[in-house]
């Protein structure tokens, strides 16, 4: 097996962290057990259905194409290792068959969200509450997904499906699943240079 390079880790604003870590406060709350697999097939679905619904990204996060991706490389590391960043809002609990899984250290607050952000979390629970890892895997694989599209375009859909290559530093575009919507396009991007803008601030 082989790993493609490893892209730069991207750096979270304290809104994104909080609102990533509330919402997955929100999925653990209401989907037991979860696992890191899971949550990391979800994260991806919300911010896809996100963009199909409303042309706006939910948490503005990096997905690259990885064979058990779509996958936010820091959001793998952080809930792989010793929590740092979601340390406040979620914590990993240890069975004694040796399975982890995600709890939350908190109830959720919604501060961070609107009406309609919450609509498609509950949109998102009811969907996919008793999906297994390997069915969320299989769903975010499926042919014409953003996932198998970015991987096929790419020339490396063969070696991911079959085990050759694990990891990539190629992103995921969701310009592509409203590519043929212009209001929501326009608004992708606006939102997106607006959001490069602020960080540019920030920094």
């Amino acid at each position: 097996m082989t790993t493609a390079n490893t892209q730069t880790a991207e750096i979270y604003t304290p809104d994104q962290v909080n609102k990533l870590g509330n919402a997955l406060i929100y999925l653990c709350e209401r989907i037991q057990p979860v696992s890191k697999t899971h949550l990391l097939k979800l994260v991806f679905i919300i911010e896809e259905i996100s963009v199909k619904k409303f042309g706006i990204p939910f948490f503005d996060l990096r997905f690259d194409v990885w064979k058990l991706g779509p996958v936010s490389k820091n959001l793998f590391v952080e809930l792989s290792d010793e929590l740092v960043l979601l340390a406040d809002f979620i914590t990993k609990t240890t069975a004694a068959d040796n399975t982890v899984t995600i709890v939350p250290k908190k109830p959720f607050a919604d501060d961070e969200f609107s009406d309609n952000e919450v609509l498609l979390l509950d949109e998102i629970v009811s969907c996919f509450k008793y999906c297994t890892a390997r069915e969320l895997i299989n769903f975010t694989h499926r042919k014409g997904t953003p996932w198998y599209n970015t991987a096929l375009r790419n020339g490396v859909l063969d070696d991911l499906e079959s085990g050759k290559l694990t990891t990539t530093d190629i992103e995921i575009n969701l310009e592509e699943v409203i590519e043929d919507e212009d209001d929501k396009l326009a608004l992708f991007k606006s939102h997106k240079d607006f959001l490069q803008f602020s960080k540019n601030l920030k920094s």
